[in-house]
């Protein structure tokens, strides 16, 4: 059995394009002489469409982009991925399905079980699960067609399980001679390991070839990875498609030799790597060719500005340098050279003079050393904010956001100055994972000066002013961070971990603060490259008295 893999990127509601993508991969399927062709979940519409999917229109013209691709599958088996119409009375209106089409004949439907609710998925408030199972054939092979969710529940594999039922392992259970599973599973740090082992444990256990296939690109803030996989059943993996990039590839299922390539083993070249599909489609799918960002000779913004250069190209991205009377020499020369070695426009527009203006019109006094003003240094970012959105509503380019998590988390940032944007680039990248991916760009030749590396990290908005004299050292910072967001710890847990309890305490309730909390849900749309992250996935009220006490379970 001969088998292609459609590594597609959607956009969401581009019914055309989508299409022409999954005909492509249909054509490439007929060029290899294959006999199945699998595509990823919600390829038709895009996966990512939320609360389109709650439009009646939307829902009633949810087949009629089937009818190309219907029409190009002569000679071969298409497993797609589609939204279809509940006709029954009651439930969800839609079904989120794996249409299965033989030879220009749409045989049936495969629709999903498991609706998760986790993270950034909400399934439950859109789709009617599936109560039933079915197999399919393709020549005299039996397929079993499980939709993302419905693959991901083995109870030999997970530790701890969502669900009872296992969808994958009742198809198995039915005769199923080939496990086709389509997804669309977003990335996170270290999850293409996890599902290259799902993958290879299923099959070797269950005896069975495994094709998995997932979605690539980003859609707002959610980057799919792709990476998708076919194992044999031995377990050994046949066929491991790229990451990051379309790809369409045939593989013969009993062909039992091991695929040279590898998933990428280094944590900082996945998140580079997604972080720039990231910018790149953000940019391209909301029709932005170019894009601008404050270049402060932090490193923060020197990081953002790199891989922005990289996702854009440099000759399409404008920094703009807004020094203001407390900005020190070398963080305009650290800018100029960083904008020299990018390649990328650097221009400067001090804000010393608008600032005074509004110093003595609101009659404020200026910060002073030791005795800075909250209203004083906000002023300042806010007037940069100010600036750089103009130039975005002149220029038509898109506006980066360049804070980082450590910050986001503690609202050590300013509301409607450097939290304007229309793409969040490092929100849910940690300090210290700045500083990892600071000196992974720099791996093969120095891109970012180490001046701007070693720097005192300091926002500037004041004499002598720092970051650890308003934060913890991020060193101690990150990993309650890391524990607290990522893993969801307990208190207790972190403390039991080495942290000081104190610092846990007061880390946690600075997070929680409804101050804070107002701050991030004003945030632009975050790149999420952890789980759990700060954004679409992570849900707080405002208003509310919560409050984590030592004294207190």
């Amino acid at each position: 059995m001969r088998v292609t893999v459609g590594q597609i990127n959607t956009t969401n509601g581009d019914y055309e394009t989508n299409t022409a993508g999954i005909i492509r991969a249909i054509e490439q399927a007929r060029k290899d002489r294959s006999d199945i062709v699998v595509l990823p979940e919600a390829a038709v519409q895009g996966y990512t469409s939320l609360d389109w999917f709650l439009d009646r229109d939307v829902a009633r013209c949810a087949l009629q982009p089937l009818e190309k691709i219907i029409e190009a599958t002569k000679g071969l088996t298409a497993i797609v991925g589609t939204i279809r119409p509940n006709d029954l009375p009651t439930g969800r209106r839609l079904y989120n399905s794996a249409a299965i089409i033989r030879d220009q004949k749409l045989i049936g439907f495969a629709d999903k079980t498991l609706l998760p609710e986790y993270d950034v998925f909400d399934d439950p408030r859109y789709f009617e699960p599936s109560r039933e199972r079915r197999l399919f054939t393709a020549g005299d092979c039996k397929l079993g067609v499980a939709v993302c969710e419905d693959f991901w529940n083995d109870k030999t594999f997970w530790k701890e399980r969502l669900y009872h039922q296992d969808p994958a392992d009742e198809l198995i259970a039915m005769g199923a001679e080939i496990l086709l599973s389509i997804n669309a599973s977003p990335f996170n740090k270290g999850k293409m390991g996890q599902r290259c082992a799902m993958v290879s444990h299923r099959a070797r256990t269950s005896k069975l070839p495994i094709v998995f296939v997932n979605l690539v690109g980003g859609n707002d803030g959610i980057i799919f990875d792709g990476a998708s996989i076919v194992a044999d059943c031995e377990g050994k993996i046949i066929l491991q498609a790229p990451p990051f990039e379309e790809f369409f590839g045939t593989v013969d299922l009993e062909c039992g030799v091991a695929d040279e390539r590898c998933l990428p083993g280094d944590d900082m070249e996945t998140v580079r790597s997604a972080l720039v599909l990231g910018i790149h489609d953000y940019a391209r799918k909301n029709r932005f060719t170019k894009a601008v960002l404050g270049l402060s000779g932090g490193l923060d913004s020197a990081v953002v500005a790199a891989l922005a250069c990289e996702a854009l190209g440099a000759n399409n991205v404008l920094a703009v340098m807004m020094p203001s009377p407390y900005s020190s020499r070398s963080s305009t020369d650290d800018s100029v050279e960083l904008g020299r070695r990018l390649g990328m426009k650097v221009i400067e527009h001090p804000i010393t003079k608008p600032f005074e203006v509004m110093l003595d019109e609101l009659k404020l006094p200026p910060p002073s050393a030791g005795n800075g003003s909250h209203a004083t240094e906000n002023l300042q970012s806010r007037l940069r904010g100010n600036m750089l959105m103009t130039i975005s509503n002149a220029e038509g380019r898109l506006l980066l956001s360049t804070g980082n998590k450590s910050e986001l988390a503690l609202g050590y940032c300013t509301l409607y100055g450097d939290t304007n944007g229309g793409l969040a680039v490092i929100g849910d990248v940690l300090k210290t994972e700045v500083y990892a991916l600071a000196r992974h760009l720099n791996r093969d030749r120095e891109v970012i000066p180490t001046s701007i590396i070693e720097k005192r990290p300091s926002a500037e908005l004041a004499p002598g002013q720092f970051d650890d004299q308003s934060l913890p050292p991020y060193d101690k910072l990150d990993p309650i961070l890391q524990m607290y967001f990522e893993d969801k710890a307990t208190p207790e847990e972190i403390i039991a971990a080495g942290n000081d309890s104190t610092m846990v305490y007061d880390i946690l309730n600075r997070a929680e603060s409804p101050a804070n909390e107002f701050k991030r849900r004003q945030l632009p749309p975050t790149l999420i490259i952890s789980r759990n992250a700060i954004g679409i996935g992570r849900r707080r009220p405002v208003t509310h008295h919560y409050r984590r006490d030592p004294l207190k379970c």
